[in-house]
């Protein structure tokens, strides 16, 4: 008999452009200081996408191609590139299709998720159902969000949080029992009224009325936002733990979504984990929407052994959000 195939993580990539910018520089935008912006989110900088051209793609692009020479593999052996994001390149065709062709992934196909901060989890999990489906091989997930691109930078309840990354991993078939163990993603529409963009869809298409109302820029009601966070974060990875049996202490870390300070403490403490076990880089990075997982996996890859037990947790606009089991698949050291 045929042991069971899991979809193990096998490589880690990761990019974030060169342009900082600091809260010191967000004083000079808008009404606020370092000190509000730190007691309160965790942040002290974040990473910004500049250029004339630079897109989400040309995120997605150097931290797949990172992930392919650790592993040791061309992009040509690449069976399909998920990217969750939700500031696509364009409308149409998919990011994914778009960094496919700029990777030379010749015999991929792809297509984006758009789950806001979770989407990286979402896209997580249909990335493991193609492994487990036992016809694809190398199946690559991204994370990958150019939020510059659609923040108003004289709204200071949403320009000090995010930044702009990309962060991937490579999925292949395992049968020793490393990989995804179990997801939950929970989804509740009534949250679209707290975290949108109004305009630039089909219910509002881009005119001038919308341009000049500032309706294709990030909205958030800072409160409700933080409040259904705390709750879904933290109560999705208790029942992550308690449906696998599990409890605070088989997990080696929690790999938060990288929104607030105050919530990944919620979290960690929920599910009973010390700081010491929690990746935060929250601080020098922002909230890089769908990239904030990934690129922690990317920093902390060397901390990593093989076995360990690893939660995943986000919640994102919309609302979306959920947890992820992972034993890791092998020594990073």
């Amino acid at each position: 008999m045929s042991k069971k195939i899991t979809a193990a993580i096998t490589a880690v990539g990761g990019f974030v452009p060169e342009d900082k910018l600091t809260n010191f520089d967000l004083e000079k935008m808008v009404d606020t200081n370092d000190e509000w912006i730190r007691t309160r989110t965790g942040i002290s900088e974040r990473r910004i996408l500049k250029g004339q051209g630079k897109a989400t793609s040309d995120m997605v692009v150097p931290a797949v191609r990172q992930l392919c020479e650790k592993r040791g593999i061309s992009p040509e052996e690449i069976d399909c590139l998920i990217v969750g994001t939700v500031t696509p390149d364009m409308v149409f065709p998919s990011t994914a299709n778009i960094a496919c062709d700029k990777l030379g992934a010749k015999n991929a196909w792809g297509f984006d998720v758009s789950a806001a901060c979770s989407g990286f989890l979402y896209s997580l999990t249909q990335g493991a159902a193609l492994i487990e489906s036992g016809r694809y091989k190398k199946v690559v997930v991204c994370g990958a969000d150019k939020m510059s691109a659609i923040i108003d930078y004289t709204d200071r309840a949403t320009c000090i949080i995010f930044g702009d990354g990309a962060g991937a991993v490579l999925l292949e078939p395992n049968e020793e029992g490393y990989g995804i163990q179990d997801s939950i993603l929970r989804s509740d529409g009534s949250g679209s009224n707290y975290l949108h963009m109004k305009a630039g869809g089909s219910l509002k298409p881009a005119s001038i009325e919308t341009v000049m109302a500032k309706e294709h820029y990030a909205y958030q009601e800072g409160q409700a936002v933080f409040k259904f966070a705390v709750k879904g974060m933290a109560d999705v990875s208790a029942e992550l733990l308690e449906r696998n049996s599990l409890t605070g202490n088989d997990i080696s870390w929690l790999v938060p979504h990288q929104a607030n300070l105050r919530i990944i403490d919620a979290t960690a403490n929920r599910i009973g984990l010390p700081k010491e076990k929690v990746m935060i880089n929250i601080e020098k990075f922002g909230n890089t929407t769908a990239g904030t997982i990934p690129l922690c996996l990317w920093e902390w890859e060397n901390k990593l052994n093989k076995g360990d037990n690893i939660v995943l947790a986000a919640f994102g606009g919309g609302f979306t959000w959920g947890a992820t089991l992972v034993k890791w698949a092998y020594d990073s050291k």
